[in-house]
């Protein structure tokens, strides 16, 4: 068998996971009852379990029926990020109902004091006759790289202590203890009757053994259970894709670190663009590239509360001369992100290095500095101040942009093949200083209007008569280059042309015909500088969505939408990209940039909707 067909069969797909979230950090189960990854405390902490990344040494946390065939269905809990599977035998049906615990009393509208118990549980429920239930429990920290001890304190607990970190496991399935690393037991449920595991993260000095009860157990998920029902009934949205945008929400908010505001693009890291391949990144900071769309969808979706703990993450963190802003942060505000390989791990199907940190945080890059303001006008007109002080950081934003508007950077993509003049990111470079200049005007700040003018006509000038290939008419990826880049039908939805316009049109037209598959499109097919290939990016697909919709292609924005649906897992999920052959997902997982283009195009789709309901249809689009 080759590595390949080897790691396959390992490595489940990334769909068969579920996302489990207490805004703090983050685990990913698979549809079998394994914790393939999980982090407490912070979404870029150390790993307790890894085997995502490496399937023999990473570590999991298994609960499933013992040594026995049975079918699998699982769902969220109405409304919530708690997760129910259903696991059924010939001999009888067990349902297991998994939380990372939001600690009782937190409100849904009080974003900041969300608190976490930095505890996952997992209740086993025998629904029907008789089921031996077994439980695997093989942690390791650092990532896989560091074999903790296990201390047996009876049967029923379990103290793990691995470097800076400290586990209690505490168990109604009586516990074994397998090597000095690892436990497992098991237990028969008749029908009726409950079991619970209960596995709770400590810094090692700071250890304590508080044995729950069942009735604890079920007091806590019944309070997790209500903190998410309560927040995602708040959600505004009420158009023929309300399932599909709350699930999209519910994954933001999952995302969100609630003691800072911060959204993580994604909570892992290093699952591969393509299967084998070298572009896997560390996805677990934030990016201010993502700040704006955030801010529309949490604003948009009512969620006021997270967008003004969002934008003070984003005022707080920015903070400091313009000249040093970044392109992304740690929910902290951390900006040292180096990026290291971790070359003893195989990585999620043999696609190695596995990397933490991200040495993207270090690039040059133009459209930082439009994200940055757009989110600024976004922010005001949604009622939210701007300080004297923040304004002063906005102007040099400006004053930054107009220095540097003619050099080239790394662009949106982050390319690591050397600086290019990307046409997006002169966009982004005109978006800052027409925003600064609307913000201006409209809450009367000091600025230098003529010459921020001046600049914004300038910086439009280069775009239209460099950035536009005068065979096709469309906009280009750099300026004098013909090739293409999908991150232009971000142009339409900045508004520096309209969807209507021509050179829109064309773009759309091209990118269709050039950058797609059966509509998935592709990010760009340029050399960027690393070796292979990758998948189509989602939210690319879904920005083609807005053109049409905007462009008032309403059935062929449906039609496309609803085959991206399609694309999601069983639970509502999707990842940063999709392989457009086999329709498998890939890429970190769950991606929020997916999502919040999801939530974007239904709320572009939703003007013209005409009372449309959503169809099985799934046909491709067609511009010519």
């Amino acid at each position: 068998m080759s590595d390949q067909g080897r790691f396959q069969d390992r490595y489940p797909p990334l769909s068969t996971y579920a996302l489990l979230g207490d805004c703090h950090s983050a685990a990913l189960v698979s549809r079998d009852g394994s914790i393939d990854w999980c982090c407490f405390h912070r979404f870029d902490a150390r790993p307790v379990f890894a085997r995502l990344l490496d399937w023999s040494r990473g570590g999991h946390f298994r609960v499933a029926p013992a040594g026995t065939a049975y079918t699998i269905g699982r769902c969220y809990l109405p409304g919530t990020n708690v997760l129910e599977t259903r696991m059924a035998s010939s001999s009888g049906s067990i349902t297991v109902t998994d939380c990372l615990v939001v600690r009782r009393g937190a409100l849904a509208g009080d974003a900041a004091q969300t608190r976490s118990h930095h505890q996952l549980l997992r209740l086993v429920y025998c629904e029907a006759g008789e089921v031996e239930v077994a439980l695997e429990f093989a942690p390791r920290f650092d990532y896989g790289l560091t074999t903790p001890r296990t201390e047996l304190r009876g049967p029923d607990c379990g103290v793990v202590y691995g470097g800076a970190d400290a586990l209690v496991l505490q168990s109604q399935i009586p516990l074994t203890q397998t090597d000095a690393w690892g436990c497992r037991g098991t237990l028969r449920l008749r029908g009726g009757e409950h079991a619970f595991v209960a596995l709770t993260y400590s810094l090692p000095h700071q250890l304590e053994v508080h044995r729950l009860s069942l009735d604890e157990v079920a007091a806590r998920i019944r309070g997790t259970v209500a903190f998410w029902r309560g927040w995602s009934a708040r959600c505004a949205y009420q158009g023929p894709y309300r399932e599909q945008v709350v699930r999209s929400a519910l994954v933001l908010k999952a995302l969100t670190n609630a003691p800072t505001g911060a959204i993580v693009a994604a909570p892992t890291t290093s699952l591969p663009e393509k299967i084998g391949g070298v572009r896997n990144w560390d996805y677990r900071y934030s990016w201010l590239r993502d700040a704006a769309l955030n801010l529309y969808a949490l604003f948009t979706l009512g969620y006021t509360e997270e967008a003004h703990d969002f934008m003070a993450w984003l005022e707080r963190t920015t903070a400091g001369r313009a000249e040093d802003l970044q392109i992304m942060y740690g929910v902290g505000g951390e900006r040292q992100l180096p990026e290291v390989r971790l070359g003893e791990l195989e990585g999620w199907r043999g696609s190695h290095p596995v990397r933490i940190g991200n040495a993207a945080a270090e690039q040059f890059q133009l459209d930082v500095y439009g994200y940055l303001l757009d989110t600024a006008w976004l922010y005001h007109r949604h009622g939210g101040e701007i300080s004297a002080t923040f304004w002063g950081l906005l102007r040099g934003a400006v004053d930054v942009v107009a220095r540097r508007w003619t050099e080239p950077d790394e662009g949106i993509w982050e390319v690591r093949g050397g600086r290019r003049h990307f046409v997006s990111s002169k966009v982004m470079a005109w978006v800052a200083v027409d925003r600064a200049i609307r913000l201006a005007r409209a809450r009367s700040l000091p600025a230098d209007l003529d010459r921020w003018t001046a600049l914004r006509a300038a910086i439009r000038r280069r775009v239209e008569s460099d950035g536009v290939d005068p065979s096709s008419g469309a906009l280009t990826q750099s300026l004098g280059d013909p090739a293409l880049d999908a991150s232009n039908l971000l142009i339409p939805l900045v508004r520096f042309l309209p969807a209507a316009d021509p050179r829109v049109r064309a773009t759309m037209r091209r990118i269709a015909g050039e950058l797609s598959r059966d509509g998935l499109v592709y990010r760009y097919l340029e050399d960027d500088g690393l070796p292979g290939g990758e998948a189509t990016f989602l939210i690319c697909s879904f920005w083609m969505v807005d053109n049409l919709a905007l462009a008032g292609e309403t059935d062929r924005a449906h039609d496309l939408f609803e085959r991206l649906l399609g694309y999601a897992n069983d639970l509502g999920l999707l990842a940063e990209e999709v392989d457009p052959v086999s329709g498998e997902l890939l890429g970190n997982f769950p991606q929020a940039f997916s999502h919040v283009g999801l939530i974007g195009a239904a709320l572009n789709l939703a003007p013209a909707a005409g009372g449309r309901v959503p169809s099985q249809a799934s046909a491709s689009i067609d511009l010519a």
